[in-house]
């Protein structure tokens, strides 16, 4: 479906003597839709060669794009940086609450017991030790406005996301 519309799809382009000018896109080109789909497929696995292939397009072109299109660079980024956010935040779960592991016997009984990953705690401590143990560091009461600001507009356009799709 995707590719019918893109035949059919008029977008501008820098032309000659860097005067704009439309020019109709051909099935092997980017659109917005392809462009939103990739995001998508991209935030979901964090593989760009998965977010390639559902939308038909080559992973050398996907970078390219990436490296001569700024928006689609920044929304690129975004969607990374959430997707490893909701990462974090699954294995940070994980780590304060661990996970369920069942223990059968030889006597086919099972036990449940909760296991901690004392190596994925470490790392994340690793990782934030710096902002979490400078007490210099804390957020000032000028910035958590801006703070509060910028995380309710990032969960705005999640919402929007889930919304769309």
């Amino acid at each position: 479906m995707a590719r019918k519309e893109a035949k059919n799809q008029l977008v501008p382009i820098v032309g000659r003597a860097g005067k704009p000018q439309m020019q109709q896109t051909s099935g092997r080109s980017w659109t917005r839709e392809k462009e939103r789909e990739f995001l998508e497929v991209l935030g979901e696995t964090c593989n760009v060669t998965r977010a390639c292939e559902a939308v038909g397009m080559s992973v050398r072109g996907a970078y390219k794009r990436r490296a001569k299109n700024a928006a689609f660079r920044a929304d690129w980024l975004e969607t990374i940086s959430a997707a490893y956010q909701r990462l974090e935040l699954v294995l940070l779960d994980r780590t304060f609450n661990g996970t369920e592991k069942i223990i059968r016997r030889h006597d086919g009984t099972e036990d449940r017991m909760r296991e901690y990953p004392n190596r994925l705690g470490l790392s994340l401590l690793k990782m934030h030790r710096a902002t979490a143990s400078d007490p210099s560091q804390q957020i000032q009461p000028q910035d958590l406005e801006e703070v509060r600001e910028r995380v309710i507009k990032k969960l705005l356009r999640l919402k929007a996301r889930q919304e769309q799709g």
